[in-house]
């Protein structure tokens, strides 16, 4: 990302934060990973309960690094050998006070939207935990809902199934085939345009590239 690519996002950021806010939800805008970093720590205190879904955006700001080192009670899904006891753990996420993530996709006035395979990481975000704080890099913004959409499903999911080993039409394209596939990770779509609750969900804008 460029000078010229952050100097946009300097100016565009001011009216994400007020388009989260008229939909119940805090925004705020920080340079860099490290700033990110500091950001979300200021919002958890000790002694929190914390989860999180599979973001790859709070792994390179060194969130889940530093919770993991720090004074909280952790629900880890990452150390999970079965499938049963990462179920046991994304149950009692519900019941977090602090959840980890990122999203998608981030429209210019404030709209989140997420797709999801198995449906924790949504599902989360809907409903549960008391607190919400997503780690949001610049590249994610787009225009409206629809461009949301079509970068969630054709951008962020197509990159995502390289990481897994399964089966689904846009890991060998990398175009979205809108399939049906046993394995698709596709199966759930989210559109967050208001939170009922006040401040629940916080959103920390960085002007980084971030996730995918």
């Amino acid at each position: 990302m460029d000078q010229f690519e952050k100097k946009r996002n300097q100016l565009l950021a001011p009216k994400i934060i007020k388009g989260l806010e008229s939909r119940n939800m805090n925004g705020y805008f920080t340079e860099t990973k490290e700033e990110a970093l500091q950001k979300a720590l200021s919002l958890i205190p000790e002694g929190s309960s914390i989860s999180w879904g599979g973001s790859i955006s709070i792994q390179e700001i060194g969130l889940k690094q530093a919770v993991l080192k720090g004074s909280y009670k952790v629900f880890n899904r990452d150390t999970c050998t079965t499938a049963e006891e990462k179920r046991e753990v994304e149950l009692k996420t519900f019941g977090a006070d602090y959840f980890l993530c990122s999203t998608n996709a981030i429209t210019e006035d404030g709209i989140l939207v997420n797709i999801d395979g198995n449906a924790n990481r949504v599902a989360a975000i809907a409903y549960g935990p008391l607190h919400v704080i997503m780690t949001v890099g610049m590249n994610k913004v787009v225009k409206d809902e629809e461009h949301a959409m079509l970068r969630a499903r054709n951008t962020a999911a197509p990159i995502n199934t390289q990481r897994f080993p399964i089966t689904v039409p846009c890991k060998e394209t990398g175009s979205c085939a809108n399939c049906k596939s046993r394995e698709t990770i596709c199966c759930q779509f989210l559109t967050t345009r208001y939170s009922r609750h006040a401040g629940r969900i916080h959103v920390i804008l960085v002007n980084e590239d971030l996730g995918f």
